[in-house]
């Protein structure tokens, strides 16, 4: 058995030794770990051609179902940058607050999470940072401090894509059926999933404001205090509990596409309109020394810092903000059952039956997947912001070309997994390779697992760079293993999809864009060695809370 585990895990060995190890970017190391795949495949658990073909086409198509998703965020995302729209977005966040403590839970925090719901992969942080140093902040305390505020909502980031696309792709004809057994739709199985990920979530997420000021005045304050944080914990508390009080309640009753988009708004419209009144907030104003006394390793070695003379008001602040508010409208709207929508879009379908000749089956539900709604607001966008033909073209060719990469990693990345899913379709008699790999964990942990669970989730997501590749790598595994071992699995799967956001915190593509926005590239090491203090607490927290949910829901599928 264990020989044969060892065996099935080469192809996510390759990926680990090669993305960790070596440094190598995903589109590089995905086609070589589909590639060791097949190989095993068809050498070791002699599956017939038409299941490896049909895997690998499945996964393809699957891979375009998240790839719309994506090219839709970054388009609406590069939409707004060059229609002037983000810096009239940015402007607004000046004068709310003079405290350095309230402006990094506002910006880093609930306007990264509202990034993070819209866009995701990378975008909060890599927006946040240039944000928080216009306002004052040294470029390493707001790469750092805009990193360990792209967590909570990772998981429901890009309008739910780690669970809509990454848990969704360990659904294979034998979990459909044990899913359907349990009483359960795929969808519903799904949205269950998310909440799963939601209630641990939503225990750190109160505290995430208040980490992270900690981490900016233990590190960067004159006084290097904790004390100086604890002033602000009642408005941080506060922060927190108006994101995670609608987002909990979003991913139970709608589902895993809104927390992270509605929630942050709202709490936005609730915190902005507390801190300008002063509500909670501390008598004495915080701010940072004077530039001259920062350490060296604290600045960036390029100008990235805006001023509010330096940014341009060509629209008012409410049509800046409509792109979004029509997102938010147009996926409640749709997602709504008693709306009457979201049955007519769901009927306008794509599909593709008996893959290659196996029991594959794919849908494209081409209207109602989110990544057509950004695609139309952006069109929308075009007209209400009075864009030119030359930047339109511009912004739809350099959105395209950001998405190719992610094309080549996810196409790979999603066609291994499916290989390694439906390997049991062998002629060999072998169980599959990801049954086999949990099989022997599962005899190896027994009990135990939870533990281990978020902090794999956590180790997808550093060495491929999202919360949704972590999922697709090893939802199945983590399905497979709470199986095996008798756990919930939609609390295993929780603590993946968890494990894989607060991942982010630490992960080299998120590190690397944070640092680069910043003009302190070079400087990662330091970075993620102050966040994976935070990143290991969160997945520990996170553990005894689903540790607590399941002797609380004993029998939980």
């Amino acid at each position: 058995m264990y020989v044969y585990a060892l065996v099935g895990a080469i192809p996510i060995v390759i990926t680990i030794a090669l993305m960790v190890g070596f440094d190598w970017p995903a589109k590089r190391v995905m086609p070589l770990a589909w590639l060791s795949a097949v190989i095993l495949a068809f050498s070791v658990w002699k599956m017939p051609l038409d299941w490896v073909a049909g895997a690998t086409v499945f996964g393809a198509l699957s891979a375009f179902n998240i790839l719309v998703i994506v090219f839709g965020a970054i388009l609406l995302m590069n939409t707004l940058g060059n229609s002037g729209a983000m810096k009239v977005i940015s402007s607004g966040f000046y004068g709310i607050s003079p405290d350095k403590r309230i402006q990094a839970i506002i910006v880093a925090f609930l306007f990264g999470s509202f990034i993070e719901g819209a866009a995701g992969f990378g975008t909060p942080a890599a927006l946040a940072g240039p944000l928080l140093v216009g306002l004052g902040f040294p470029p390493l305390a707001a790469a750092i401090v805009a990193l360990i505020s792209n967590s909570t909502p990772v998981t429901f980031g890009a309008v739910g894509t780690p669970i809509l696309g990454g848990t969704s792709t360990l659904l294979n004809p034998e979990t459909i059926a044990e899913i359907e057994a349990a009483g359960m739709t795929s969808a519903e199985f799904l949205h269950n999933a998310g909440i799963w990920a939601a209630i641990p979530h939503s225990v750190m997420g109160i505290f995430i404001p208040l980490i992270l000021v900690m981490v900016l005045t233990k590190l960067f304050g004159k006084n290097k205090s904790f004390k100086e944080a604890f002033e602000v914990a009642p408005f941080a508390i506060f922060a927190g509990m108006s994101f995670v009080i609608p987002y909990l309640l979003i991913a139970i009753f709608f589902g895993p596409e809104l927390p992270s988009l509605l929630g942050s708004l709202i709490s936005l419209v609730i915190v902005v309109s507390a801190a300008r009144k002063g509500f909670l907030c501390p008598k004495n104003i915080w701010d940072f020394e004077s530039q001259d006394q920062w350490d060296s390793k604290w600045r960036s070695n390029k100008e990235v810092a805006l001023t509010e003379s330096e940014i341009e008001k060509p629209m008012s602040l409410f049509k800046a903000w409509l792109p979004y508010l029509l997102v938010s409208l147009i996926l409640v709207i749709s997602r709504v059952s008693s709306f009457g929508l979201k049955n007519i879009l769901t009927g306008l379908s794509i599909n593709v039956t008996g893959i290659m000749g196996t029991t594959l089956n794919f849908s494209f539900q081409y209207l109602y997947v989110p990544g057509s709604i950004f695609i139309i607001v952006s069109i929308i966008t075009i007209l209400l912001h009075g864009m030119k033909s030359d930047v339109v073209k511009k912004t739809w060719t350099h959105s395209f070309k950001q998405v190719i990469p992610a094309a080549i990693s996810l196409v790979f990345a999603i066609s291994m997994v499916q290989i390694m899913l439906n390997s049991g379709n062998n002629n060999s008699g072998l169980i599959g390779m990801l049954n086999s790999m949990s099989t022997a964990v599962a005899e190896l942990f027994q009990g135990v697992w939870l533990v281990f669970a978020p902090f794999i989730g956590g180790l997808g997501a550093y060495m491929a760079g999202s919360n949704t590749t972590s999922n697709i790598l090893f939802s199945a595994f983590q399905y497979n293993v709470a199986s095996q071992v008798g756990l919930s699995r939609l609390i295993t799967l929780g603590l993946q999809s968890l494990g894989g956001a607060a991942g982010n915190m630490i992960c080299v593509h998120n590190v690397v864009a944070a640092s680069t926005t910043v003009g302190l590239l070079g400087r990662e090491g330091k970075i993620i060695r102050t966040t994976l203090i935070p990143f290991a607490v969160y997945c520990v927290v996170a553990f005894i809370v689903a540790y607590i949910a399941s002797a609380l829901v004993p029998g939980l599928f």
